[in-house]
């Protein structure tokens, strides 16, 4: 490395955040970056490793010792080639991975990791304002034709990969614009919607035919995918939602998170929402759509998608906001010695909850409060706790409510963020026929001949739809690699990277 003593002399140095009373008066993006001296030193911290554990902790494979070895040189655009050798979209990598490569980093031991992701972001942010990111158009065509049917991540790295092989590639989205949950499913504030678009205007270029508010199964048959296309890939995600099953889940006020994401973010971008529309990201305009704005918001689901239910709620001017997991609190720092290099069970605090919000563990709901309108007013909760069982079998657990602890929560707005259990079935996965796997996603293996293929011959699926919910940086993986199938699968070899 540039440096071998480097992470003994520089001390970690994170990017840091604008400060709450301002950041939460818009939609925008609100991280302050590192000046480029100050990331140059952080690029010095890398160690000369024997095993990256970094690189294999990444989904993509980021070559991150090199990258940040070449930052640290000031070679930033040889260190934008590397860093988009394995990760076509790095700008959305860069704000909402939560980074598994940090918690591999070697320096983590003493949790101290190299600011990857932090670099990340401001190489391929550099390399946008330097324009180095150019489109990489095929020399040749290959006179096939492939369709993807789903926006999000897993299916534009496919549409892009596959169109720089050279093959004619239509992808199609059944909302009105495309991005699938980069653009629809997580808020602004976290990734504005113009970082999608130059990335799409560059895929436009490579010859990625964008057919946005197109539903395969609606608005065109299946049957003209199979007669217009050499290869089909699935990549509709994993949009159906575990669902709250107690007593009046019914009333008014009760909402899954995706569809008040959704709702917000089409208000925040100027999408007509209930025949109104909305030019600004200001929120003190008038929200025709699922809002927040003084009422006492109750998020159901721990997660990263309640996070951001609970940073949009803030946004909207919610009364209060509380959020509730029926599991147990983790552990505010993780055993080193049993956990490295793999992903740590612990406490996080995202920067949504830093903003202001009641969080409670080990809450199971048992009813809802009807306030005589059929609108909810309240949640009947009770307190749980779980006991180990067959520990030394099966290491299973077993919730036991505990008596005499319900209480009641007031809520005029509930949010319902308890994750995602599986695809759509009805429509395109029944029409086409396709198999499911024991989880009840498509069933499609990842290795061998045939990777990412489905029981339809010339139908493969890739992200979520495949492999269930999941991050932004595995849906970019899988895209990548089904592309390279899809490739094989037409030509009989590909040159498209692993």
């Amino acid at each position: 490395m540039g440096k071998a003593t480097g992470f003994m002399e520089i001390a970690r140095n994170e990017r840091q955040y604008k400060a709450v009373e301002s950041r939460i008066k818009n939609f925008r993006e609100f991280v302050i970056e590192l000046g480029d001296r100050e990331l140059e030193d952080q690029g010095a911290r890398c160690m000369d490793c024997g095993i990256p554990y970094c690189q294999t902790g990444c989904p993509v494979n980021n070559i991150i010792p090199d990258w940040n070895d070449l930052v640290y040189s000031g070679d930033w655009k040889q260190a934008s080639e590397v860093l988009h050798s394995t990760n076509n979209f790095p700008e959305f990598t860069g704000r909402v991975c939560p980074a598994p490569c940090e918690a591999a980093c070697t320096l983590n031991i003493e949790d101290q990791p190299v600011t990857i992701k932090t670099i990340e972001h401001s190489i391929v942010e550099r390399a946008w304002k330097e324009g180095w990111i150019q489109p990489q158009i095929s020399k040749h065509r290959t006179g096939k034709y492939v369709a993807v049917v789903g926006s999000g991540p897993a299916g534009l790295a496919c549409a892009q990969q596959l169109a720089r092989a050279g093959h004619s590639v239509s992808l199609y989205e059944k909302q009105g614009r495309s991005g699938g949950l980069l653009r629809y499913g997580i808020p602004d504030f976290k990734l504005e919607k113009h970082i999608i678009d130059r990335r799409m205007a560059q895929m436009k270029t490579e010859g990625v035919k964008f057919h946005s508010g197109t539903q395969v199964g609606v608005d065109i048959p299946v049957s003209f995918l199979f007669e217009t296309f050499n290869a089909i890939v699935l990549t509709g995600g994993a949009e159906h939602p575990r669902d709250l099953e107690v007593q009046q889940r019914e009333l008014n006020g009760i909402h899954f998170a995706m569809d008040f994401l959704t709702s917000n973010t089409r208000r925040v971008q100027g999408n007509f929402v209930d025949n109104a529309q909305f030019t600004s990201d200001s929120i003190s305009d008038r929200a025709l759509c699922i809002s927040a704005k003084d009422k006492n918001v109750v998020v159901i689901g721990g997660g990263d998608t309640g996070s951001d239910c609970i940073g949009t709620s803030i946004r909207q001017q919610a009364k209060s906001i509380t959020q509730i997991e029926i599991l147990s609190e983790p552990p505010e720092k993780e055993n080193k010695a049993l956990t490295w290099p793999n992903w740590p069970h612990k406490l996080r605090t995202s920067s949504s909850q830093e903003e202001g919000c009641d969080r409670i563990w080990d809450v199971k709901t048992q009813s809802c409060v009807n306030d005589g309108n059929e609108n909810v007013s309240a949640l009947k909760c009770i307190k749980v706790a779980w006991d180990r069982v067959d520990a030394d079998e099966n290491d299973q657990w077993r919730m036991r409510e505990i008596q005499g602890s319900e209480f009641e929560l007031k809520a005029e707005l509930v949010l319902l963020a308890m994750g995602f259990v599986h695809p759509i079935y009805q429509g395109l996965l029944e029409d086409m026929g396709i198999e499911l796997d024991s989880r009840g996603n498509v069933n499609a293996a990842t290795d061998g001949k045939g990777a990412y293929q489905t029981n339809v011959k010339n139908v493969f699926s890739a992200g979520d739809m495949r492999r269930g919910q999941s991050l932004v940086v595995w849906a970019i993986r899988e895209g990548r690699q089904c592309a390279r199938s899809v490739d094989q699968f037409l030509q009989g070899y590909s040159e498209l990277p692993e």
